[in-house]
């Protein structure tokens, strides 16, 4: 007889919706990869917001069904300007030091942003430099995180899977190569930018991205409120993304907010180059301590 069954039902519920997420679309990961990935971690969140989505669930949406979005390609012009204006000042650019947690990994690869919302918050830098986007992004309620995104030349993004449901992804071409080079691939499928065109995806589905052109590709990249069907799944939506989205918060530039989740990440990515110094010297030792910890607290958990 289990001595928590409340826990046991928890983690056979978990469980169901893991395999879900790891099953929908035709690309998945290997079964390690999945297990440590965080769209596992918020699996059960996820599966609730896939059952009250309006819109289907396949990788590539049509633009056209989303009408309220139609304002941003229609000035794509006039975003693109002020966009090229803060590339050409080098403020699109890799994160300065370990705050910006959701990203990190994308900086190694050449991946760059400039931040122009960020689910309730607006760096104070993106109303001085682009009044025009910010103009536009104001009045489309539905867009919660909105930024300009840079790929160079030889640049790419690794596969992966957005963690959180609760939204669709929007990009809009403003300066890209306009060449087929230039390309995301959503669960399998592949796209080339185009100026003035927009994309939008479904970024839960294993996607990547890869610039094997010579010349830089930038973007608007939004985040846009996943359409739900049933009041639950909204109040849920809602809470999380005032608990731990907003959280996430980042600066352009130095003194603009940043959020708790990323100064927490600061302070954990300090520990782990520790660790990452301490598997230098000696790899077993490193993965006796690391396991012995992961094993002493699923005990802790179960027993």
């Amino acid at each position: 007889m289990p001595a928590h069954p409340l826990l046991w039902t928890l983690v056979g519920v978990h469980g169901l919706a893991a395999a879900y997420v790891h099953l929908r679309g035709k690309a998945r990961f290997g079964l390690a990869r999945q297990l440590t990935d965080h769209s596992t971690l918020l699996a059960p969140l996820n599966a609730l917001l896939y059952l009250s989505s309006k819109v289907p669930a396949k990788a590539y949406l049509d633009p056209a069904d989303f009408p309220h979005l139609a304002p941003l390609a229609e000035h794509w012009e006039t975003i693109r300007d002020e966009c090229l204006a803060v590339a050409e000042t080098g403020n699109v650019k890799a994160a300065d030091g370990y705050t910006d947690a959701g990203f990190n990994s994308f900086f190694r690869t050449g991946w760059k942003r400039f931040y122009l919302s960020w689910y309730g918050t607006v760096p104070a830098s993106a109303r001085e430099r682009c009044p025009k986007t910010m103009a536009l992004l104001d009045a489309i309620p539905d867009v919660k995180a909105a930024m300009f995104a840079l790929l160079p030349p030889g640049a790419h993004l690794v596969r992966h899977r957005d963690p959180y449901a609760g939204s669709l992804r929007y990009h809009l071409g403003l300066a890209t190569p306009n060449a087929d080079g230039c390309y995301i691939e959503v669960d399998g499928e592949r796209r080339s930018w185009r100026d003035g065109e927009p994309l939008m995806f479904d970024e839960t589905f294993i996607h990547h991205a890869r610039n094997e052109t010579d010349r830089p590709r930038l973007i608007l990249f939004c985040d846009v409120k996943r359409p739900l069907n049933n009041p639950l799944a909204k109040l849920v939506d809602w809470v999380f993304r005032q608990a731990a989205m907003r959280a996430a918060a980042t600066e352009n530039v130095p003194g603009e907010k940043v959020g708790w989740v990323n100064r927490l990440f600061g302070l954990v990515y300090r520990v782990r180059l520790v660790g990452k110094a301490a598997k230098a010297r000696s790899k077993p030792a490193y993965y006796a301590v690391k396991f012995g910890a992961v094993a002493a607290l699923a005990y802790w958990l179960l027993a």
